[in-house]
């Protein structure tokens, strides 16, 4: 009877391994009864009263149930709902009893002539049942204890070959799918990107928009006192009108030497030296309309010092003059060097040719200057020496003088030895001096109007060298400094008049024994011209109506000294800009 319980309890395990492995109902033997160790009868009932002799039909009922919840589930996990054999579990472990086979013993591995593979004892267990007709529990293939055949092998797997393919499958598209969603992603933060730009544009164009209408406003319904300073009332044909400057704009902007104003495209281009960027020489765009966005352009790597930089007046190109000996042009659209001339000397100063948008000019460290056609990129179209070899430190294109021609080119230039003329096209050879320049002083600045022609050069007294037998320069005022780098210099009017120059008046002023200033002549019409400088005794920006030179309004700059200013007309609005240590300050 002992022998009876065992095979309950065996046959109760072989259902569960069944059911567990997945095996179909169909492969279960229709004559599947479980009897005892060596024992052909089949006994009724045992010492509880619970039968011994399982049906055929009770076995398959069972077994086909637990198969059927098995299978439910099974479908409910696999997303494609095909049927997913348990073939995959013969390489790992015995189907009757669930557990892993071994490479010796009781439990070793075997396998029956139909290829099928089970535990040792699991399968001797099986055959016993049946001494006269065993049959192999998967496939139903009859077969005998003594064709039982051990295998020795540490472990075997068997690869289904299909399960296999749908793997790969399942990974090449996990991989696609990967690479979609992290190509999505990368969109995504475009897009997010994107909107963050958009969403500033917006911001940004309804401030210009409010900064314009209340400019509208203001241009109908006209101030009637100074936002800073004293104001200039002028009468022209019995009516009054005010010069009125009010700061509008305060920017830093790190290491700013030199810049020009673009009044067609509303902006600024400024020459800086960044030193975090090991002192590399940049241009920086800047907005005339809040917000005053900036956007940095880079110069070709090897460009040193930038001495001067002027906008073209006819396209969106830059001229720059370089101590690297060199002069370059510059597009502000693509940021890229269009033209590049090498020069004999160091580059000071240039200019545009305001009646040609081909002609540009360069002043050198030696003296000359040099006449280029942009249409002629190999060399100068003509060189002409100076007077001295005093760097030529300014250069201003003049309005066309009928007098001389329609191919005379003039150029005015300012150099220590006073102011010249440069007559390019003609049969002259050599600048001519302008009268009484050379009697100021050191010539260190000159503002130029060519609205006008109205010409103010600024000057410093020439230094006395002890023991010079040349006649010191007679000056209305003493030429001692002042304090610091300041001394007492002077203010000189011209006034053009075809190829001559009348001397309109003057006035002492505040002026810096070393450096060489920026100053700008405002022309507007209706209304009295002023005379924009910097005070380096104060450090205030001063604007002088000429030709009195008589002050009509200041402007304390934070930061000192007064590196550029330039003037110009916006829209039918004056825009002074002042260019100090990092600052840029706006004046309408």
């Amino acid at each position: 009877m002992a022998g009876g319980s065992e095979a309950d309890s065996d046959y109760l395990r072989f259902l569960e391994a069944v059911s567990h492995s997945q095996i179909p109902p169909d492969l279960v033997p229709d004559n599947l009864v479980l009897v005892e160790d060596d024992s052909e009868e089949e006994e009724e009932e045992d010492s509880e009263g619970r039968g011994r002799v399982v049906g055929r039909e009770v076995a398959n009922e069972q077994i086909k149930s637990k198969m059927s919840l098995k299978s439910s589930a099974a479908e409910r996990d696999i997303d494609d709902e095909e049927e997913v054999s348990s073939s995959h579990l013969d390489g790992l472990f015995c189907p009757i009893c669930m557990e892993p086979w071994t490479s010796g013993g009781d439990h070793q591995i075997c396998c029956l002539p139909c290829g099928h593979i089970y535990g040792l004892s699991c399968i001797k267990k099986w055959l016993r049942q049946r001494k006269a007709s065993g049959k192999c529990p998967q496939c139903n293939s009859k077969c005998m204890l003594k064709d039982v055949r051990l295998l020795y092998a540490s472990q075997i797997v068997v690869v289904d070959e299909e399960l296999q393919k749908k793997v790969r499958h399942l990974e090449s598209r996990c991989a696609t799918l990967e690479k979609e969603g992290a190509e999505w992603r990368k969109k995504e933060h475009q897009w997010h990107r994107t909107e963050t730009d958009l969403r500033m544009q917006v911001n940004q164009l309804r401030e210009r928009t409010r900064y314009i209408e209340d400019l509208s406003g203001n241009s109908q319904v006209r101030p009637s006192t100074s936002f800073s300073g004293p104001h200039l009332v002028s009468k022209i044909d019995g009516q009054k009108f005010l010069h009125n400057f009010g700061l509008q704009g305060d920017l830093n902007i790190e290491g700013a030497r030199l810049f020009d104003i673009d009044a067609v495209s509303h902006c600024i281009i400024v020459a800086r030296r960044v030193s975090l960027m090991g002192g590399a020489q940049v241009l920086t765009k800047i907005s005339l309309l809040p917000p005053y966005e900036k956007e940095d352009y880079s110069l070709p790597s090897g460009t040193k010092a930038i001495k001067d930089l002027q906008l073209s007046p006819y396209s969106r190109l830059v001229l720059l003059a370089s101590l690297g000996k060199t002069l370059s042009v510059i597009s502000t659209e693509s940021n890229n060097a269009i033209l590049r001339y090498d020069l004999p000397a160091a580059a000071w100063s240039c200019s545009w040719d305001h009646k040609n948008s081909h002609s540009i000019y360069a002043g050198l460290q030696n003296g000359m200057v040099l006449q280029f056609d942009m249409r002629q990129t190999s060399r100068p179209v003509q060189s002409m020496a100076g007077l001295t070899e005093n760097p030529i430190h300014t250069l201003h294109s003049l309005s066309a003088d009928l007098a001389l021609g329609s191919g005379i080119k003039s150029v005015l230039s300012a150099s220590s030895v006073g102011l010249c003329q440069w007559n390019f096209g003609g049969s002259k050879e050599r600048p001519t001096l302008i009268p009484e320049s050379e009697n100021q002083g050191v010539c260190i600045s000159v503002a130029y109007s060519p609205l006008s022609d109205n010409i103010v050069a600024s000057f410093r007294p020439k230094i006395r060298i002890s023991g010079d037998t040349v006649a010191s320069q007679h000056m209305p005022f003493h030429s001692t400094p002042l304090s610091g780098q300041c001394v007492h210099g002077s203010h000189v009017f011209y006034k053009r008049i075809g190829s001559k120059y009348q001397y309109c008046g003057s006035t002492t002023a505040n002026v810096n024994h070393i450096r060489l200033p920026k100053s700008a002549v405002i022309d507007k019409q209706n209304k009295h011209t002023l005379f924009a400088s910097g005070d380096e005794a104060t450090g205030n920006l001063v604007l002088q109506e000429l030709p009195t030179f008589e002050v009509v309004q200041k402007f304390s700059i934070p930061s000192h000294p007064i590196r550029d200013l330039k003037h110009v007309d916006i829209d039918n609005s004056e825009l002074l800009c002042c260019l100090s240590e990092d600052r840029l300050q706006l004046f309408k």
